[in-house]
């Protein structure tokens, strides 16, 4: 077997292999020892067919193995002796088409090798962590919250307003003919919820008990009911009564409503909670922060073809954010701008950089890990849990997409073991400050 190297041009490969008649002769005969002493055949002993007929008779058949395993076998050698690591899938073909048995084989192998991705001390990573304490205040506006979603309606006297509930019975009709789902009896409607359809609650906004209205809409274009949709429809409303809201009072019975012993231990919840969202925004502020500084850092020469795709990858999703009508693909084809161009790079030298730093360090997600994160999207899909387990285990790429993001902390808190970090004490006004700073430049770089 020979290899012969044809292209060396910064991180692209190319080489010429060469596979002779007589190995791939080797290999056929390989095969058929090894299946010989389990073939039967008529006239002759299980195990006793001669060689010379078992090649006549499967030789053919075997050939194209011996070929796709000499193949695989010579592209395994090469990378273990070059040490080179493919940055996508190699390009293997065929160079003479027109092979016939007898003849060798000739391959031509083409790839993109992963750089050598420079050293870098962590050490020398400096990074401020911001530090906040749910403090009382904090505590007490997330009882005010859950007291509001807790809230109840008293019968009132008067017009509704925006945040008033109304007991309405309607029947809703077009051009005088009354449609299905369109009618319903002792509907509690909140008004400023926007339930039904545009221009429906405004229209009630004003009423009192007892009044009956005629409610003119019109359904939207998109309407779920194709029936309906972009159609003027008439809603008879009488309205049976007008409630304001109460919201729940502060006390035990709203703390065992959410599942606490009493206020103090919901406190005690809130708390812990707060702090939990607190340090996971913290973190990713600080987390922001070194990915600039490695992108400052650690300069080198990136694969063309992992930052093409990455760059098509950010223009498409990006122009089905701005195209949110447009399900499918069919649709022109869309050109990475420099800026795509500049984003794919910096996300690309960053998740080379990582991995290689996880891959020295023999970091790993472990299969508990994996198994959580499965759990965690399958929530999703109610109902479908074990489908959508099955899926992911059938499918290598969808394994990858909750692996990677996983992988990527697990390093990105090996570096912070390691840098130098320095804590500061900080109010949730500041933490939020930081955090829509870091929504503001992801937006600027999209």
């Amino acid at each position: 077997m020979q290899v012969n190297e044809t292209l060396n041009d910064g991180l692209k490969r190319s080489y010429h292999i060469t596979v002779t008649a007589a190995e791939l002769d080797a290999k056929v005969d390989e095969k058929l020892a090894e299946a010989q002493p389990g073939v039967e055949m008529k006239g002759f002993r299980k195990g006793k067919v001669p060689m010379a007929l078992l090649k006549k008779q499967f030789g053919q058949r075997l050939m194209g193995e011996a070929m796709q395993e000499a193949v695989d076998g010579a592209m395994t050698d090469h990378f273990e002796k070059t040490g080179d690591r493919p940055a996508m899938q190699p390009d293997v073909k065929m160079a003479n088409e027109d092979w016939k048995p007898g003849q060798d084989v000739e391959v031509d192998l083409s790839y993109e090798a992963l750089p050598d991705v420079p050293e870098f001390d962590a050490k020398e990573i400096k990074l401020e962590k911001l530090v906040v304490t749910a403090d009382d205040a904090a505590v007490d506006e997330a009882l005010e919250g859950l007291a509001k979603n807790a809230q109840s309606f008293d019968t009132k006297e008067g017009a509704a307003e925006e945040g008033d509930q109304v007991v309405i019975d309607f029947k809703g009709s077009i051009d005088g003919e009354e449609f299905e789902g369109g009618a319903a009896d002792d509907y509690p409607l909140v008004l400023g919820s926007s339930s039904f359809i545009p221009g429906f609650e405004e229209q009630l906004t004003g009423v009192t008990a007892g009044e009956e209205k005629d409610v003119n809409v019109s359904f939207p274009a998109e309407y779920q009911a194709p029936h309906l949709a972009g159609k003027d429809a008439v809603f008879a409303v009488t309205v049976k009564e007008v409630k304001a809201p109460k919201a729940a009072e502060i006390d035990d019975d709203l703390a065992k409503q959410f599942g606490s012993e009493d206020l103090e231990a919901l406190k005690g919840q809130i708390r812990e909670r707060l702090g939990a969202e607190y340090g996971q925004a913290s973190r990713s502020v600080m987390k922001r922060k070194l990915l600039d500084q490695l992108d400052e850092k650690v300069s080198f020469e990136l694969p063309p073809s992992l930052v093409d795709a990455e760059a098509n990858q950010i223009a498409h999703q990006l122009w089905h954010e701005e195209n949110p009508d447009v399900q499918g693909h069919d649709h022109p084809t869309i050109e990475p701008t420099d800026e795509h161009k500049k984003l794919a790079e910096r996300r690309v030298r960053l998740g080379l950089l990582l991995a290689e730093l996880g891959r020295k360090n023999e970091i790993q997600v472990t299969d508990a890990e994996m198994t959580q994160a499965v759990m965690n999207q399958a929530r999703q899909y109610p109902g479908q849990e074990r489908q959508f387990f099955e899926f992911v285990q059938q499918n290598p790429q969808m394994r990858q997409q909750l692996q990677a993001p996983i992988f990527e902390d697990k390093v990105v808190d090996y570096i912070f073991e390691l840098a130098d970090i320095t804590e500061k004490e900080a109010s949730k006004e500041d933490l939020q400050a930081a955090v829509e700073a870091l929504e503001d430049e992801e937006t600027a770089a999209a």
